[in-house]
């Protein structure tokens, strides 16, 4: 099965919501566009989002006077597209090192989605530091040398509580040290209300900056779809503290809330980098805005 048949599987529930709009289609008027908006905020795209979608397509059609079905659902795609197609959706790794800052909330798949990008970039020949700097949690640590071990990957890691940022210095040392091409750190699954967790990422960025200032840096923030709005609010809290550049979505498969995608990139002007389905080390992919709005509609 394709990365896109697996994509189109696992928005299922969300294409269902949707489309249900569409299978008793009898005319465009005000009351389909009723239905099509109450189905976008249905599956997480959010209240605001939905809305704007819903009157830019609305226009379209005076505009353009759709009448068909089809050719609402060509119009609808292009206003979500429109929406989903920012810049900087690939990573920037221009420098030797560059840096991959990870962050989010416990329980997201923050360790599985380092694992994932860590095995993509050794696949495109480069070599890999992983700095395990989630030492709140042994458990965190195991996993995530399972996963470097899986994608060939060096790891860093200390004893459990040490100081996260000390962490990431040592794994900066040895980055220079066997000339690696990318440092990817992890860090701990903070909750975004504690001021103690975002003091500490801010200290991990500090020495990310003295260490390696001219270092190329992705600060990605791992969110799980199936959380909906709360992943909105997620990233506007980390997006406060630190300077996110891209999103990694995780848990795609079989939720009702893909809709979630729409609502993070409008709301936070920021791109999806990576989505995420299943747990195999191979089952992530770059997005693409018109095969996502394809598996959806």
């Amino acid at each position: 099965m394709s990365f896109f048949d697996k994509l189109k599987e696992g928005l299922s529930k969300t294409k269902n919501s949707i489309n249900h709009v569409f299978s008793n289609f009898r005319k465009v008027d005000e009351e389909l566009l009723e239905e099509l908006e109450e189905a976008l905020i249905m599956a997480d795209v959010g209240v605001e989002t939905s809305q704007e979608i819903i009157s830019n397509l609305r226009e379209k059609i005076k505009l353009e006077k759709i009448e068909d079905e089809e050719n609402v659902k060509k119009a609808l795609r292009e206003e979500i597209v429109k929406i989903l197609e920012i810049e900087n959706k690939e990573l920037h790794l221009e420098t030797k090192p560059s840096v991959i800052l990870v962050v989010g909330v416990n329980g997201v798949g923050k360790t599985t989605s380092i694992g994932k990008i860590a095995n993509r970039l050794k696949q495109g020949g480069k070599q890999i530091v992983i700095a395990a700097a989630d030492t709140f949690r042994a458990a965190a640590v195991e996993q995530l040398e399972i996963w470097s071990q899986r994608a060939g990957a060096k790891m860093v890691k200390k004893q459990e509580g040490t100081d996260p940022a000390s962490v990431v210095y040592d794994a900066i040392k040895i980055t220079k040290e066997i000339g690696a091409d990318v440092l990817i750190c992890d860090t701990a699954g903070r909750l975004h209300n504690k001021k103690y967790l975002m003091d500490e990422l801010l200290k991990i960025e500090k020495v990310i900056d003295k260490e390696l200032p001219e270092a190329s840096k992705e600060v990605l923030i791992v969110l799980d779809a199936t959380t909906g709005q709360n992943a909105i609010e997620q990233v506007k809290a980390f997006k406060e503290t630190t300077g996110l550049t891209g999103v990694i979505l995780t848990k795609l498969d079989g939720t009702a809330k893909g809709g979630v995608v729409i609502g993070i990139v409008d709301k936070n002007k920021i791109p999806v980098k990576f989505i995420g389905i299943g747990e195999k080390i191979d089952d992530m992919e770059i997005f693409n805005a018109q095969e996502f709005v394809q598996a959806i509609l």
